[in-house]
């Protein structure tokens, strides 16, 4: 029997179901004229207190919280006909488009939708009362308002920035089709509303309640006819520009690059031939945007089975300042996402017996270190289910836990060869491997997949293995074979593999396991990816390593919180390299290993420690406990968010500044001096984003304050200096 895991049911709390406008008007809040007015403070400085709802406007359904409104008409059929940014006022929409499409069976339909715009440019609301709707599509049954389900129930183990279960209210418009062959299935259209962020998440399922399996060739669960970005008299879709007012992503997204936008599969921008007023001359501006997975184009749904599309994260942005666009990314992962806050201060052991596991606790125990991972090239193995082996590490975890110490293991999924039998085949040649992502990769959805993700399940719930760093995780390697049985042929196997890899992470998440995984599975339940760099750089010398490492973390934080994350610091050879690279004997280097400490510890973000040990002597072991001493007591503004002040380039100070308006130190600024000479600068601190407005209290290396101004500009003008190849930081009350 083939795994079906992208099939389950669904399940709503506290719903009101509504059949039309007018029972919407009797049942829901009416939405208010002053409600449409754009909000007079900052959203990410300041908490909003309109909670995300639904209103009714006479035929109209409004789901709004303050920060932003899309509203659909109920008319014949359902359509958007408005989706604004409440924060500046910016309107997105410019016409009508079906709310979704499936194309089953070879045959696309439109889901929901009204006909009869002739200027596309732009949409007036008294336009909407002549539109019609199509019998082929189909069709507005009742729609239901509920509180936001639970995508993931986390269960944290480790420390985190935020704990909190995201809210909000989730609107669901359920169609059902009059087109013979389609009338047993029940088309579900969600959005979801967040409660203080302009975030809607839109998704729909299908249900098959007929007798006869279908196949779902593409579900597009997202269609939106968006304001142009640019005007062009020539030019292709892929040359201009696509609509800033709105940042995407899809819980469908891989290819181990570290960033979501190259990581995305699931965008596509597309023109719009019906908009005949354009300024392009042959109709290709990008103004049409649809969502859906390329290749995932042969999903049979059985009898009685739901299908679940991709999630579609649409964030409203309401500026082109790259900072401030960053800074809503990363609190929509805060928000949605809040695993992606938890950070245990971890190390990573290569091991060569149990007894190196023993030391290697106790040194985390002596140091306040929180977690041991045993990295690549040690000697556990979590695919070996055999009862010696769970008995071994299960005493080991125990060990750990005994000391307060979370343990966790390695494992390589792809870019490596199992079998002809098990591993992807090329749907060209016809054989293993000649088209993986990685040069060679199974197959998740063959028996040797399937079987592996039970060994990692039955290893870690035997052993109490709290984290699970997974390497090389499913790249998006299509598979043609026919005899796999978690995929049918090659028109599933993507999102089939897909939905197994997720299915992995939802089941860790849940179970309380942290998991590192470097690719883009955040909305699927990973808490860390790497931050991105070149392992080879490690051989340099580590004066150099110090700038590169502080390029990665300045670059690596843009998108990414701290927590997101991670570096690579290792304590012995890796990669090549003299002495001159490696920081063993840690004794001999104290000054570099403080520093590296120091400016990943300083930014919030987890490096892996790579080695035999943490300290060799006792000082070394007290400038270790010093630094995470250091980073403990600042714990919640270092893992605040990130504003970039300078890159390191070598030539001058680079730094950056932590900001956090909820806290009582609300601002965290950390300063560099790679020259061998020490420097005095004065530099203007932006104090926008820590919620200051008139003056700032300042202390350095937590001694005396001083008091600073803060300009019209929200700036306070500061004088420092640091001695040679040396640091500071302040912190701001």
């Amino acid at each position: 029997m083939k795994r079906k895991l992208f099939f389950s049911t669904i399940a709503f709390w506290g719903i009101i179901s509504i059949a039309s406008a007018q029972e919407a008007n009797n049942k829901l809040p009416a939405w208010k004229e002053n409600d449409r007015s754009a909000l007079s403070q900052d959203w990410l400085v300041n908490p909003v207190q309109q909670k995300a709802d639904v209103y009714a406007d006479g035929e109209n359904i409004i789901l709004s919280n303050g920060l932003v409104k899309r509203t659909f008409r109920i008319q014949q059929n359902v359509a958007c006909i408005d989706y604004s940014n409440m924060s500046n006022g910016q309107q997105l929409l410019r016409a009508v488009k079906p709310e979704a499409k499936l194309t089953v069976d070879g045959r696309e339909y439109n889901i929901g939708g009204l006909y009869g715009q002739k200027e596309n440019a732009y949409l007036l609301p008294e336009w909407v009362s002549g539109f019609k709707g199509n019998e082929n599509d189909f069709q507005f049954q009742s729609f239901s308002v509920t509180d936001i389900p639970p995508y993931i129930r986390w269960q944290p183990r480790g420390w985190a920035l935020n704990i909190a279960t995201c809210s909000g209210k989730m609107l669901s418009f359920s169609y059902k089709s009059n087109v013979d062959g389609l009338k047993e299935l029940l088309v579900t259209v969600h959005y979801e509303l967040y409660n203080n962020i302009p975030l809607i998440v839109k998704w729909l399922s299908v249900q098959n309640k007929g007798n006869k399996a279908i196949t779902l060739n593409r579900v597009i669960n997202e269609v939106l006819a968006t304001v142009e970005e640019e005007s062009a008299v020539v030019g292709s879709p892929a040359q201009m520009e696509k609509q800033h007012g709105l940042y995407l992503e899809t819980n469908y997204a891989f290819n181990n690059s570290m960033r979501y936008d190259i990581s995305d599969q699931t965008t596509h921008w597309k023109a719009d031939s019906n908009y005949t007023s354009q300024v392009n001359y042959n109709y290709q501006t990008p103004c049409l945007l649809e969502v859906y997975p390329e290749k995932a184009t042969g999903i049979q749904l059985a009898k009685g089975q739901v299908f679940n599309s991709v999630r579609t994260y649409e964030l409203l942005m309401d500026s082109y300042d790259r900072e401030r666009r960053g800074l809503a990314i990363r609190k929509m992962y805060s928000t949605i996402a809040p695993w992606t806050t938890e950070n245990p201060i971890f190390m990573h052991l290569v091991s060569r017996n149990d007894d190196d596991v023993k030391k290697a606790i106790d040194q985390c125990a002596a140091t306040g270190y929180e977690a041991l991972i045993l990295s690549f090239g040690s000697h556990c193995n979590m695919e070996d289910s055999s009862a010696v082996n769970i008995q071994r590490w299960k005493t080991l975890s125990d060990y750990a836990h005994s000391k307060h110490i979370l343990i966790g293991g390695y494992s390589l999924f792809s870019s490596r060869r199992i079998s002809d039998e098990d591993d992807v085949i090329d749907p060209v040649t016809k054989k293993p491997d000649a088209a993986a992502f990685f040069g060679n990769a199974p197959c998740l959805g063959s028996k040797w997949g399937l079987a592996y993700l039970d060994k990692l399940k039955y290893f870690i719930s035997k052993t109490g293995f709290d984290i699970f760093e997974n390497d090389g995780p499913y790249p998006g390697d299509v598979c043609a074979s026919t005899t796999h049985p978690g995929h049918k042929n090659l028109d599933d196997s993507q999102w089939q593999q897909m939905e197994l890899q997720k299915g992995l992470y939802h089941w860790c998440n849940e179970h309380g396991v942290y998991v590192n995984a470097p690719d883009w599975y955040f909305l699927d339940g990973t808490n860390k990816i790497a931050l991105g760099y070149r392992e080879v750089n490690f051989s340099l010398p580590r004066d150099q390593q110090m700038i590169l490492n502080r390029q990665n973390i300045f670059d690596g934080t843009w998108e990414k919180t701290p927590a997101m994350g991670w570096g690579f610091v290792p304590l012995t050879r890796y990669q090549g390299g003299g002495p001159e690279a490696v920081l063993e004997p840690l004794s001999d280097h104290l000054k570099d290993y403080e520093q590296l400490m120091v400016q990943y510890y300083g930014a919030g973000v987890q490096a892996c420690y790579r080695g035999p040990r943490l300290y060799d002597t006792e000082a070394t072991r007290k400038m270790v406990v010093s630094v995470i001493d250091w980073y403990k007591k600042y714990r919640s503004i270092l893992n605040s968010e990130i504003i970039h002040l300078r890159r390191a380039d070598g030539r001058d100070w680079d730094g950056l500044l932590h900001v956090n308006p909820k806290l009582g130190t609300k601002g965290m600024l950390m300063l560099y001096n790679p020259l061998k000479v020490g420097i005095t600068r004065t530099i203007k601190v932006p104090m926008y984003y820590t919620g200051l407005t008139s003056s700032a209290l300042l202390r350095e290396k937590g001694g005396i304050a001083k008091k600073y101004p803060v300009d019209r500009k929200y700036e306070i003008t500061l004088t420092f200096n640091i001695a040679p190849g040396s640091y500071t930081w302040f912190t701001i009350e």
